[in-house]
């Protein structure tokens, strides 16, 4: 039977892994040395591996492998004991195996970008079979016990939950997806619910797939929001700068509805039962795959039997939790630094299926709750001990625990138009990955930045006369309409700090982000089948907003933004209707009203899943 621990247990748990790990850095320090090879594959295609093992070592080690298609991260550029992301691991003394995909860096053949994955066809040459050859290799070849794992993150992340979804090594014993994407076209890397990610798809497949190694885009100025407003339809992007000669975008033209091209990319649809340990890792605010891990986890665990499927979820943003120092992001500071935190709980993870050490009592799910800067573990995840409970929207802007009682009359609106979007950070906008770019805390910047527009709508809650804790998933009901026929929503639910917020003066009334995303209207039926909005009509959207543990603590708002664009992030929605907006004309994009609907039959309002012993009071103020 599972059940609840308290968070002390976990506080001391965390003291001793720290107290562990600090005892080890005491020790005389572990030094690697390198050899770089060319290791071959079942098909004579020969991939650039990098191994490094401990000088002096012991032939009783175990392996720990990471494959990439990238050049400088999670690629071993670093020797292990010099990398903030498994110098715990490489001081308690692994072998550390790097290697390059095919056609990437200095490896043999043919790069696809997230290839087609058939799990059902065990003769198929790709990645997992890539993996088999490299483990069977290395247990031949290279002096260890026999006992293999798997890690990554992002892209070497999806390596590792690939290479244990079909007929893993047998000396495979244990691996961890983390920052992972679930399914590009539904809210990961490429599109959220149908609506395009613009900058990060345009900058990402060019950078990949414009060059053997990895390049960025020549654009010739430096704040990208005017240069893609410039840039107009999405037809353009063939026409005057990739010619064709992007792969992975003119995958975006072709499927620009979800088909069989995105539901055999996407994982959640090639994993099920954990045929090893599996631990998920993910950031509460991953700017790039925010909800693969969460999805992964949840496919996973219908079909775990051995308690085998884990996760680890933390207020990160994309793969925060390898830095040498994760205390802070943008303007929220965690008050520790939970890097070590989850350094040690990595190495406990590797320590135990790898090499026996410690008893293997993982919990199903080790959660940070921002707000209260906790760590919470939980026997199921998301927690059963919540109820959800509908926030709505009111007249004059207010938010209430009381669903409005005037019929189908209140409603708000806004123009939206698509030649003045609304930008999804601060400017300038820099290049995605770049020195200067704030790419990777965006999501946790002060929303005052926008909530002065008339193109977008704000509500709050009186100040809260106690805290409220949320934990788990949070779902928008959306009533609205549009005089177009096509429109995007964007639904953020924000944590309002007070007017005077006495431990730090300058984060007074703070919006801080806790749940987003976007929703393209024209899929509000179906995802493969899009159908035009009804100018005028309320329709209703149901949009997931993901999972967040949470605590608005008293004298905060709890505040909900909505709006219609977000760009360049997300493309310029023309509002309306073309059957594939990659071929809009400049005609089709139009300015449009949209209607926020606030009524008795029309109650737009947010779930959330409030912790049952909460003591929130559930009327209007």
């Amino acid at each position: 039977m599972k059940y609840f621990l308290p968070v002390f247990l976990f506080i001391c748990f965390v003291t001793i892994a720290k107290s562990n790990a600090q005892n080890t850095t005491l020790k005389q320090p572990i030094q690697y040395v390198k050899k770089e090879m060319m290791v071959p594959m079942r098909d004579g295609i020969k991939l650039f591996t990098r191994i490094y093992t401990p000088i002096n070592g012991s032939d009783t080690l175990p392996i720990l492998i990471m494959r990439s298609p990238y050049s400088d991260w999670n690629i071993g550029v670093l020797s292990p004991e010099k990398d903030s992301y498994v110098k715990n691991l490489a001081q308690d003394g692994y072998i550390f195996v790097y290697q390059n995909i095919r056609g990437k860096q200095k490896s043999e053949g043919d790069f696809v970008m997230e290839g087609p994955f058939d799990r059902k066809n065990c003769k198929a040459i790709d990645e997992a079979s890539d993996t088999y050859d490299l483990i069977d290799w290395l247990v031949k070849n290279i002096p260890s016990n026999g006992k293999v794992g798997q890690l990554g993150i992002s892209y070497p992340g999806e390596l590792a939950l690939i290479s244990a979804a079909k007929n893993p090594h047998p000396a495979l014993k244990a691996v961890s997806p983390q920052g992972t994407v679930g399914d590009f076209f539904m809210g990961d890397d490429y599109f959220h619910n149908g609506a395009f990610r613009l900058s990060f798809a345009f900058e990402y497949s060019y950078g990949e797939e414009a060059t053997r190694g990895d390049t960025t885009f020549p654009f010739m100025q430096y704040d990208l929001y005017d240069w893609y407003l410039n840039l107009g339809s999405l037809a353009n992007v063939n026409k005057k700068y990739f010619h064709n000669q992007i792969p992975t975008w003119n995958g975006f033209v072709a499927h620009p509805n979800y088909d069989k091209f995105w539901a055999n990319k996407a994982p959640v649809n090639y994993t099920d039962t954990p045929n090893i340990p599996i631990l998920h890792v993910g950031g509460f605010w991953d700017q790039e795959n925010m909800n693969g891990p969460e999805m992964l986890y949840a496919k996973m665990e219908r079909y775990d039997r051995n308690n085998y499927n884990h996760i680890i979820l933390g207020p990160w943003c994309h793969g925060q939790w390898s830095d040498n120092d994760a205390t802070v992001i943008g303007d929220y500071n965690m008050g520790r630094n939970t890097a070590d935190d989850f350094r040690a709980l990595q190495t406990e993870w590797f320590d135990y299926y790898l090499k026996g050490k410690g008893d293997g009592a993982f919990p199903e799910a080790i959660c940070f709750q921002t707000g209260s800067n906790t760590w919470k573990r939980y026997a199921h995840w998301p927690d059963h001990s919540t109820k959800n409970t509908k926030l709505y929207l009111n007249d004059n802007n207010k938010l209430s625990f009381q669903k409005p009682t005037d019929g189908d009359k209140g409603f708000d609106t806004y123009i939206s138009d698509p030649e003045n979007p609304i930008p999804y950070r601060r400017r300038p906008i820099e290049v995605t990955y770049s020195d200067s770019s704030s790419w990777d805390t965006w999501l946790t910047e002060d929303q005052r930045q926008v909530d002065h527009r008339p193109d977008m709508i704000s509500y709050k809650t009186e100040p809260l006369d106690t805290d409220v804790t949320i934990t788990g998933n949070v779902v928008a009901n959306l009533f609205a309409s549009t005089t177009g026929s096509d429109a995007d929503w964007v639904v953020k639910v924000i944590d309002q700090y007070p007017e005077y917020y006495k431990p730090k003066p300058e984060m007074s009334q703070y919006e801080l982000i806790i749940a987003t995303d976007i929703f393209r209207g024209r899929f509000r039926t179906s995802f493969t089948s899009p159908q035009a909005i009804v100018p005028g009509k309320v329709e209703e959207y149901k949009i997931k907003l993901h999972e967040v543990n949470h605590v608005f603590k008293k004298g905060h708002r709890i505040m909900v933004q909505i709006q219609s664009s977000w760009f360049p992030l997300y493309d310029r929605n023309p509002q309306r209707y073309v059957p594939n907006i990659f071929a809009a004309t400049e005609k089709d994009f139009i300015k449009t009203t949209q209607s926020i609907y606030r009524s008795k039959h029309f109650a737009t309002c947010i779930e959330l899943p409030i912790v049952r012993d909460n003591s929130v009071r559930l009327t209007a103020k």
